[in-house]
């Protein structure tokens, strides 16, 4: 006499589109990482070039602005400090820019580049556009939270960072 056991377990094989959304999660960053690096070049370029902004007084001028918001800042020392050399202050900004955006973009030492941009972006918070009301109508609180993903995760897909890894493993 023989007995057929049967369960009600069946196994199913892993789903092919379990596969698909596992890569295209490495991606999901991407194009937060273009769109940051793209603006951040963008924006430190702008300000290199547009020497009416690299100026200490005068209408469009660095000192202008970051004289207009101290009172309304959250973090008047932080503007103090700035409008001891404004142009410097500009320049300064408009370099971390350039570095902050070159590094997202092509993923070269992506958290430092994103930690970068998002002090840029807390330090504008803190100091330009504190004063916008409501708070949402301000972007560079924006800028800040999207950074955050990108100092968390860096840049593992289509960077530097992540070749340079690739290459490290390769070599015994």
């Amino acid at each position: 006499m023989t007995h057929t056991y049967r369960t009600t377990e069946t196994y199913d094989p892993p789903d092919r589109r379990d596969g698909l959304r596992a890569r295209a999660g490495r991606f999901a960053l991407l194009p937060l990482r273009i769109f940051l690096g793209v603006t951040f070049i963008y924006a430190g370029i702008d300000k290199l070039t547009d020497s009416q902004f690299m100026s200490a007084t005068g209408s469009g001028s660095i000192g202008e602005l970051m004289s207009s918001v101290r009172d309304t800042s959250a973090v008047p020392a932080l503007v103090d400090l700035a409008l001891k050399s404004p142009e410097g202050f500009g320049y300064a900004i408009a370099f971390g820019e350039l570095a902050v955006g070159i590094g997202t973009l092509v993923g070269l030492l992506a958290r430092l580049a994103a930690l970068g941009g998002a002090l840029i972006s807390l330090s504008l918070w803190l100091t330009v556009s504190w004063q916008t009301e409501p708070y949402y109508y301000g972007n560079d609180l924006a800028y800040l939270m999207a950074w955050l993903p990108l100092v968390l995760a860096g840049a593992p897909l289509l960077s530097l960072d992540a070749l340079i890894a690739a290459r490290r493993r390769r070599i015994p």
